[in-house]
């Protein structure tokens, strides 16, 4: 397996007081990331695979037993971690492509193609865009799945 990113020097702490890597691609991934380009930041390389086109960008974070795979992007102010921060679902829509959801500061965000935005804008997009065909109950469903798996810290029972 070639690697496609390594773990840089720059790091920060992260709030369980464990420290996180800055990323660097070693190779392109997809149209968006070229190699050289330096990433998001992770706790381990688990975090994030190296097969597929998934990528952290910015100043997001990954750590604990959380993983990024297939061609999930996390981006922003986003912090993926532990168990149940974030949810994927492949294939999805009409392009069978990867939805990803995760826990925010502000709630919950999804990307999914070149939308990327909160639960709510994602649910106005689906609305407008698909109505109630087949696609837009699909999507409906994900929203649900979404809202299940990434509980609030107060809705946990």
């Amino acid at each position: 397996m070639t690697k496609k990113y390594e773990l840089t020097d720059k790091t920060i702490e992260l709030p369980n007081g464990k420290t996180a890597r800055q990323i660097k691609a070693l190779v392109d991934i997809g149209d968006d990331v070229k190699a050289g380009e330096l990433g998001g930041y992770l706790e381990k390389e688990s975090n994030l695979s190296h097969e597929g086109d998934a990528w952290v960008f910015g100043d997001a974070r990954v750590s604990g037993n959380a993983r990024v795979f297939g061609d999930a992007w996390v981006f922003g102010d986003a912090w993926v971690s532990g168990n149940a921060d974030y949810y994927c679902a492949f294939p999805v829509g009409s392009q069978n492509a990867v939805i990803t959801f995760f826990r925010t500061e502000k709630g919950i965000s999804v990307t999914r193609g070149c939308f990327s935005g909160t639960l709510d804008e994602f649910a106005t997009a689906v609305e407008r865009t698909h109505g109630d065909n087949d696609f837009g109950k699909e999507y409906r469903l994900q929203i649900e799945i979404a809202k299940l798996r990434i509980k609030g810290k107060d809705e946990s029972k």
